[in-house]
């Protein structure tokens, strides 16, 4: 009788795509995204007929795009990046 008991299939235990770490490293990577394009907000004239040298200064031409490529780079190395396994 013992012979005719039916085999419990083993649960596999379900592992996610992203860690923890993987996790962190992309709200790190939005928030440098996201600085990077406050930064390049503005600029602007409120006359249209009056021109403004605003738009050329090194927050907008050299800081915000640094901080995008930035946030971009940590966005793909979270992406990429195997988790550790427990």
């Amino acid at each position: 009788m013992a012979d005719n008991k039916k085999q419990i299939p083993e649960v596999k235990k379900i592992t996610f795509a992203f860690g923890k770490e993987n996790y962190r490293l992309l709200f790190i990577g939005l928030a440098f995204l996201v600085l990077g394009y406050i930064l390049m907000i503005g600029g602007g004239s409120d006359d249209p007929k009056v021109f403004s040298e605003d738009i050329f200064d090194f927050q907008r031409l050299t800081l915000a795009p640094l901080l995008l490529l930035t946030g971009f780079i940590i966005e793909i190395f979270a992406i990429m990046k195997k988790p550790k396994e427990n």
